[in-house]
């Protein structure tokens, strides 16, 4: 059976996942301080997963400057 093309792992998982395991959760948890040493593993409060957006940049039209000081005689 072959795996479906989505599901195939491109370069490390790159891009921003939707889904943290419980380890990354708990470490958001400690540095935002909501995490204290002794809490239970089960029951972990929900954790924001912050999706970077780029803009793209518009791009700049470069006007050719045409040498003007050259006539015809």
């Amino acid at each position: 059976m072959t795996i479906d093309k989505s599901l195939k792992v491109r370069s490390g998982m790159i891009r921003n996942r939707n889904v943290l395991t419980r380890a990354e959760r708990i470490t958001k948890l400690l540095e935002a301080d909501r995490w204290k040493e002794g809490d239970p593993v089960l029951g972990i409060p929900k954790t924001r997963v912050v999706k970077v957006s780029l803009k793209k940049k518009k791009k700049v039209k470069k006007e050719e400057d045409a040498p003007k000081d050259k006539k015809k005689k």
